[in-house]
């Protein structure tokens, strides 16, 4: 699976993610664009999931039409989110076209 890491999603996430073709907004020079223009580039470029950090992205844009799947996390906090790495991998292959997915990461294991 093809897969786009926003701006605050935890690069170290790509290393337990191996079975994917994994890359960053930053890498691709994407990280200036706003959130509506950065899923049009992703979905344009073949990614088939976008992992971000932004809560508020259900909100701030229609996401009725859009082909790629969505998965949030609910920090950007790398030593939170590493203990809760099987539910970020199972919203990964659990997701398809058009959905959304919220990962809670609680803030004590």
């Amino acid at each position: 699976m093809k897969i786009l890491f926003d701006q605050g999603t935890p690069a170290p996430l790509r290393d337990l993610l191996p079975n994917h073709d994994v890359s960053t907004a930053y890498e691709l020079g994407w990280s200036t664009l706003k959130n509506g223009e950065l899923l049009s580039a992703a979905e344009s470029n073949g990614f088939e999931v976008f992992i971000t950090t932004d809560t508020n992205l259900r909100y701030q844009q229609n996401l009725i039409q859009r082909k790629i799947a969505i998965v949030v996390l609910s920090t950007t906090s790398w030593p939170r989110i590493k203990p809760n790495t099987s539910e970020i991998i199972a919203a990964v292959n659990q997701s398809s076209s058009n959905s959304f997915i919220e990962v809670n990461i609680p803030f004590d294991d």
